[in-house]
């Protein structure tokens, strides 16, 4: 499965502060299931117009532990509607281009937390392979519920004395 990353949860891993708690619990989840973590051509462009170049070089080092898609795939009609529509920065435009790649099924999922390609992901019928951290984990979670560690809380027996506190016979049957 390939799993596209929006840059805002590219800038969430790799920056020096965390932002969102749930970003590891993300990786690891991607990790797990041995999912191909991919990152599009405009989230290189994104990042390097990042106004800390000391940011900049260290999350361009780090892109390398992803998947760049290598071709951007080209606009349909419902993408460029979409476009017309909602798209009033740069960065709405390249939004959508993550959109795209969901659309024309070059990637499985897409992960953002930007709510107005929520929206425009439910307009395209794709809502379902669009998600949030949250939403996402929520999903492999339910869908594989064996590989989730479990805390399991141990009983210990407690004695006063000689006498236990509990009997644990009487917890078990």
């Amino acid at each position: 499965m390939k799993v596209l990353l929006d840059t805002n949860i590219i800038i969430h891993r790799e920056a020096n502060k965390i932002i969102n708690e749930d970003i590891g619990i993300l990786f690891y989840w991607l990790d797990k299931l041995h999912y191909t973590k991919c990152i599009h051509p405009v989230t290189i462009e994104e990042i390097k117009k990042y106004n800390d170049r000391g940011v900049v070089k260290t999350i361009r080092i780090k892109l390398n532990n992803y998947y760049l898609l290598k071709t951007i795939s080209p606009d349909s009609d419902e993408i460029l509607k979409i476009k017309k529509e909602f798209d009033k920065t740069i960065n709405d435009k390249n939004d959508t281009s993550l959109l795209n790649e969901v659309y024309n099924e070059r990637v499985d999922f897409l992960i953002t937390e930007d709510r107005k390609n929520h929206v425009k992901a439910a307009i395209l019928n794709i809502d379902d392979k669009v998600f949030t951290i949250d939403s996402f984990l929520e999903k492999v979670i339910a869908e594989n519920p064996t590989l989730k560690d479990y805390k399991v809380l141990s009983v210990k027996k407690e004695y006063f004395g000689n006498e236990p506190l509990f009997d644990l016979a009487k917890i078990e049957a």
